[in-house]
Formats: C-alpha cells, structure tokens, sequence
C-alpha cells in the first residue's frame, strides 16, 4: 500500500496590541520552550511512526511573535496531507484572545483544532468549572489540553487520527517524570528567528514556594520534577550541532533543582570541550546560600541571571507568601553574582495593597542607592487565572478584567485598595522613567566597570529595558526587533483598516520609532564613551558596591522596614538601636 500523510501544524500565538494589531517582529527576544517541547515529542511521534508504517507525519512550527502566520497555506498544506490539525501551543492568558481568532478560522475549514498552555491548565486545575472564554472555545469545536504531554502525545495524535478527538484533555492530576524525558529541540531555522539565536529548555519543573501571584505550582505542581545531568548535555550537544549554544533556561528556580550541580559540572565540561555556552537563569533570592552555587553557574556559562525580587517591603512579600525573600540578603546576594561577573536582571511588581505613588517612588530610589542591580522590570500585579490570587477573587465574585488579552502584567486588571486605576497606570509608566534616568544608566554602567563587567554587555539591555515601554508602547519581555504590523492580523471583531489610511500611517509610526531608538542609542553610548574614558573608572565606589553588613546604620534598605521584618518572618524582635548597637 502507498504511504499517506498526516500534517501537523504548531502554532505559538502572540497576543494583540492596544489597537488590535498582533505585536510582531522580524527577531523576537523570548524563545519558546512549550513550542521546542511540543515539537520534540511530536517529532518522536513521528519517527515511531505511531499512526502506522504507512503514514508520514509532518510537523510545521511557528513562533508568531516572529512569524506571520499564513492560515490559508496551513489551510492548504493539511488538506494537501490528506488528514492533519493544527496545535496552538504554550498559550498564556494574554495569548488566548489570539489563540482563539487563529483557532476560529482553522475550525472555520473544518480542521481538529487543540489549544494547550498555562491559560487552559490554569483555569482547569483552580476554578469549578470553565470560564466564559474556555466555554467559547468548546461551542466552536476546539479541544482544551490541561497539563504535560509526555507519554501523552501517541494517544492523542491516534484519536485524531480516528476521528474521536475528546472535548477536553486533562493530564493535570497525573505530573510525568522528567527523566529521560524527550528533548525539547526546534530546528535551527525556527531558532534563528530569535535574535542571539537563543533556544531553551527546562531542566526541571514545578516549585516549592506558595507564591500566591503565582500559576506555576497549581499547573507544574509544587512537587519538583527534574531532568538529569544526562538529558542536559543530550539536549545541549543536539542544539549545538545546529550551530545552536544559548540557552535559556526556563525553570522557574533553576537553584532549586536537585540536579544543579552535576548539571552545572557538565555544561562547564562541555565548555572546556570547545563549546561556547551561554545561559540565562533564573535563581530566586536566597541561592547566594547554596555553597558553590553561583560559582559553578559562572564557569557553566551563566552570564546573565534573572532574579524574582519582587518587592522591597517585607509585608508585600508576606502577603503574597513569598516569604523566602529576606530584604537583608538581597544586596549580600546580587554583589555575590557581580562577582562572578554576571549581569543581574531583577523583576519588580507594583500593585501591592500597600503601595501607593510615594511609597513606589521611594522605593525605587532605594533599589537605585542600596542594590547593584543591572536591569530591572517591572510589572503591575495580576490575578493571573491559575494562581491562587485569581482563585480567590473569583469565589468573593470580585471585579475582573473580562478582557484576556491584558492580563500581560503591564495592565491593570483589578482594583487597589489605596490607588484607583488611572493612578496605577500611571505609577507603572513613571516606574520605567523613574529607574532608566540618564544618571542611573551611568552609575549602572560605572558599577558594571568597578566590578569587571563589561559595560558593552550591559549597555545594550539597558537600551532595550528603557525604551521597549517609552518607544514601542510593550513590556521588555515582549519586545523584538523591527515590528511587523500586518493590516489583516487584526483581532476579530474589529474592522480592518482602509489601506490607503493604514500604510501612510504606519510608515509615519515607523519612522518616528526608528527616531526614537536611534536617539536614544545615541545618548546612552555616549555615556558609556565617558565611562569607559573615565581613568579612575575601575576604582569608582558607591554604597550599593559596599560590603553588605544588614545593619541599618549602613543599609537604608534594611533601616526603612526594619520595622517590619520581626512580625513578617517571625524573627527575633529586635529594635532599630539595638541592630544598629
């Protein structure tokens, strides 16, 4: 008998700016590890041949913050197969609305559509029953998949295969091990539409924290799964026979992998070999404690490091249960990475109840004065559906914002107790303008040079995080290089826009763009020129680079909520004079 074909088509959706538009770019920054993940259990899939000897199966991927998606030839290209369905994949809550349009018009051709991701899995594993969004989805014909796919994916494609695709999929009560588990691997030419060709992989999942913000542990469980030194090195050896040595690693606590150190080993085996290793983690902020931790992360390769901050006040951090951040630690913790000479990028969350404008801009000041920090982001807090924060505020029936699309955490999705919405709006917008001053891009830059990093490094990812909010109008995390505003990428409901009005405009909004960047560039290598010509620049001190001491008489930080730490952490009660004594 000839052979006959299945096509698969995988689709990692984008989400729709403020006026509707998809955000795309020519280079997206952010790889997606759900995309490699589900592409590599496919691709095993296929080389089983799990539907039978005589079928073919063919996978497409697409990452569409980097790709314009071409539904008439995905269309077409099934068909062609004779039998297939498209995937869309790793979709967020902010990703949904998108997922949901690109969905419609698959099953619009009457093709098996399925939608997985932390939105799905997130609204399965914590609320009664689906929302009005996952409800919408149903009543087109879509199927909702809820949790892990490995073991999973043979079973799946067979059901398709036979026309006896299930409404829902949920795997969320049945967490596979990662041993062994199949490599999380694209093909170059999809991993090359990320600028620094950065690929990725999760080298465990789950968390043991209770962060109530948080939708990790309700979907990946709080129990910690972990791949093995082994699996590590497979996946880094495969990716760089493509040519292919950044990785970002996705785990939500790399410190917290039980596996760390013959993980790390490895990779700085590897890199002794010839392999020239590039990793992004991301640690919390307590990994400072763990012997050998931050040392062998270096020699592995690590060169930047993303650290979940969060906040500054102990009582913000109590009350979503992120009790594991001690304030007194941080600077000790972030100058234990600059000595290893790794760029350290924090995350910062405003919203809390006790915030207000003054306390945040306080705040920030203190961050700038006391902590050694290269980058820091921001985000509003959001009651991300899968967390326990969104949990509760559904059962007490209070207000949500209905619009999926803006649970980004740039936007404002429920209410504050001491800040109305247009004030918070604000608080974030002036966050950015507050931390990225000219001034503070300068000490940043001479803090980097007194401790041998160099500010080249730095300088660029300072430019990003300053102008991606002020410029482009998005978060860092979800910017790329050269925006792609495609006229008919537009989200459903909305009118598409006369061509003879779109593209002047657009061409206009181009350019003033490109201004914006080009001056903005301009400014900051500027400064980086005095930095660099500055002959005592290597012997440039201020406080943030001082020894770490936790007493308030030296650490502002720990003096402006020394007051809070006692009742937070249930530490001994000590008043300001006697730590000061």
């Amino acid at each position: 008998m000839g052979k006959s074909g299945f096509k698969i088509v995988l689709i990692k959706p984008s989400h729709y700016d403020e006026q509707g538009y998809v955000i795309q770019w020519r280079r997206s920054t952010i790889p997606s590890n759900s995309l490699a993940s589900v592409y590599g259990l496919l691709a095993e899939c296929a080389e089983a041949r799990v539907l039978g000897p005589g079928v073919d199966i063919e996978i497409d991927a697409y990452d569409e913050c980097n790709t314009v998606i071409d539904v008439k030839s995905a269309v077409a290209g099934i068909r062609a197969a004779g039998a297939g369905f498209v995937a869309l994949v790793g979709v967020q809550t902010n990703q949904y609305p998108r997922a949901l349009d690109l969905a419609r018009q698959f099953r619009a051709a009457n093709l098996p559509v399925v939608i997985g991701g932390f939105h799905v899995s997130g609204c399965l594993s914590m609320l009664p029953e689906p929302p009005p969004e996952l409800q919408a989805a149903l009543d087109l014909g879509i199927t909702l998949y809820a949790g892990e796919g490995e073991g999973r994916m043979a079973a799946l494609l067979k059901d398709i295969a036979a026309g006896r695709l299930q409404p829902i999929y949920n795997h969320l009560a049945d967490l596979p091990g990662m041993e062994a588990a199949t490599l999380p691997l694209l093909p170059r030419r999809i991993v090359t539409r990320v600028a620094g060709h950065y690929a990725s992989f999760d080298a465990g999942r789950g968390c043991p924290f209770q962060c109530s913000f948080c939708t990790i542990i309700n979907v990946q469980g709080r129990k910690s799964r972990f791949r093995t030194a082994d699996d590590v090195e497979a996946i880094v050896r495969a990716n760089a026979r493509q040519d292919i040595t950044r990785f970002f690693v996705t785990d939500d606590n790399f410190a917290r992998n039980k596996n760390w150190e013959p993980i790390l080993d490895r990779l700085a085996a590897l890199r002794r070999e010839g392999l020239k290793i590039r990793l992004l983690l991301q640690v919390d902020t307590l990994c400072h404690r763990i012997p050998g931790f931050i040392e062998k992360a270096a020699a592995a390769g690590c060169n930047a490091v993303f650290i979940g901050l969060e906040n500054i006040n102990p009582e913000s951090l109590a009350g979503t249960k992120k009790r594991q951040n001690k304030i007194w630690e941080y600077r000790q913790m972030l100058q234990a990475w600059r000595a290893q000479k790794v760029m350290t990028w924090a995350g910062y969350i405003l919203g809390f109840p006790t915030d207000t404008p003054d306390s945040i801009a306080r705040d920030i000041e203190i961050i700038k004065r006391e902590l050694p920090i290269d980058i820091l982001e921001f985000f509003c807090l959001t009651p991300l559906p899968g967390s326990e924060d969104h949990k509760n505020l559904h059962a007490k029936g209070v207000s949500m914002d209905t619009d999926m699309n803006n649970y980004d955490l740039e936007h404002v999705c429920t209410g504050h107790p001491l800040m109305s919405e247009e004030v918070w709006k604000r608080v974030y917008r002036h966050a950015w303008q507050r931390y990225y001053t000219d001034e503070h891009v300068e000490t940043v830059l001479r803090r980097a040079r007194a401790s041998g990093i160099n500010p080249k490094k730095i300088v660029d990812a300072l430019t990003i995080f300053s102008g991606a909010v002020r410029i482009e109008g998005v978060h860092p995390l979800q910017f790329g290089f050269v925006r792609r505003k495609i006229r008919t990428s537009r989200r459903h409901g909305l009118a598409l826009e006369n061509p003879l009005l779109f593209y002047p405009r657009r061409a206009f909004e181009s350019a003033m763009v490109l201004l914006q960047w080009l001056k903005l560039v301009r400014r900051y290598r500027r400064i980086m020129a005095e930095v660099l010509a500055d002959s005592e620049g290597m012997a440039y001190a201020d406080h943030a680079l001082a020894p770490a001491t936790g007493g308030p008489e030296t650490d502002e930080l720990v003096k402006a909520f020394a007051d809070k730490i006692p009742d937070t952490y249930g530490a001994p009660v000590r008043p300001v004079a006697a730590v000061t004594a």
